[in-house]
């Protein structure tokens, strides 16, 4: 009985995939969400195709986290609809669970467990069939190099290796879509790059990948970026037609003083967007003309300017623009 039961299993989640393997990846029609007198969530409408690698980006207090929650039908909608392969949210959140990975921004695995427990209560937990957990379980340690690690705590591992873990036991089941809420933050700058080489290889095989973070140079290696600031969208598109919403002149160069510096031009008319990384200024102004005169300003104010150089803007640089406005 128990392998008839394991075969229908199998058999019902095989077909609930093939299923919606053709349905929109995501879709929000006026997705609102309000905590009290709160909202978190403002209207969002917003489509994801299938086999993106789809950015939410934005701040801390932009949303992420409750959008990330909303999709996978752990919350409810105050006011609209979500739809994730074509199955809503408020009816099926049960079947659209089977059908997508969810990492969420706290570990979520257990710290008293190895990497081998943990990944085995996770598939325990989705149903996976045991004739399919073996060959699951090597290719996930494989593929996240945690197979020298598999007897070791989860707590005693690294920041990096934990997100790896987290991502094994998120894979187990094999989703269509997979969720990450800020999966690199707080991770050094290599374990980031790896999670990223992980995350490549997964959207190159046809998953759908929806991925949220607060780091604006991690949008430009999505297929398409939402830009969020306290729960609406800003701007939305492929990294390149974001970039181009910002037009006229940028220069970015050094300065010995940017907070003085940033305090002397803001208010020039010739000063459309003014953004500063550490001891570097980005001013926007409408033609090359404009931009000089911004930095000679600055130089006969007794600034040292150096290394001017024409740049074109980033999503940061864009980012900024948009909330400012």
């Amino acid at each position: 009985m128990k392998d008839a039961s394991s075969k229908g299993a199998s058999f019902k989640e095989a077909s609930l995939k093939d299923e919606t393997t053709k349905s929109p990846g995501i879709r929000t029609i006026g997705l609102t969400r309000k905590f009290g007198d709160v909202t978190a969530i403002d209207g969002l409408d917003l489509e994801i195709k299938r086999g993106e690698l789809y950015g939410l980006v934005g701040p801390d207090g932009a949303g992420k986290t409750t959008i990330m929650r909303l999709f996978a039908a752990i919350l409810e909608p105050t006011r609209g609809e979500v739809f994730v392969c074509g199955l809503s949210t408020t009816t099926d959140g049960e079947r659209i669970k089977e059908l997508i990975g969810y990492m969420p921004q706290k570990f979520g695995c257990y710290e008293d467990l190895t990497v081998m427990e943990n990944i085995n209560f996770y598939a325990d937990v989705y149903d996976v069939p045991p004739k399919d957990l073996s060959g699951r379980v090597e290719k996930l340690l494989a593929f996240s190099n945690l197979t020298p690690f598999k007897s070791r705590l989860a707590g005693k591992l690294s920041g990096g290796m934990k997100q790896k873990l987290g991502l094994a036991c998120a894979l187990i089941h094999e989703p269509n879509v997979l969720f990450l809420d800020e999966p690199t933050n707080g991770v050094d700058p290599v374990s980031r790059r790896d999670f990223w080489k992980l995350l490549y290889d997964l959207w190159k095989g046809g998953m759908t990948i929806v991925f949220s973070t607060s780091y604006l140079d991690e949008a430009e290696r999505c297929t398409r970026v939402a830009l969020l600031h306290k729960g609406r969208l800003l701007l939305e598109g492929t990294p390149a037609e974001i970039r181009a919403t910002v037009s006229g002149y940028m220069v970015e160069f050094g300065v010995n003083d940017t907070i003085g510096a940033r305090n002397a031009v803001k208010g020039m008319a010739e000063v459309s967007g003014l953004t500063s990384y550490g001891d570097k200024l980005h001013v926007s102004a409408a033609d090359k003309l404009a931009a000089e005169r911004v930095v000679g300003r600055l130089g006969a104010m007794g600034f040292a300017v150096t290394g001017v150089r024409e740049i074109k803007p980033s999503i940061e640089d864009v980012f900024i623009a948009s909330v400012g406005e």
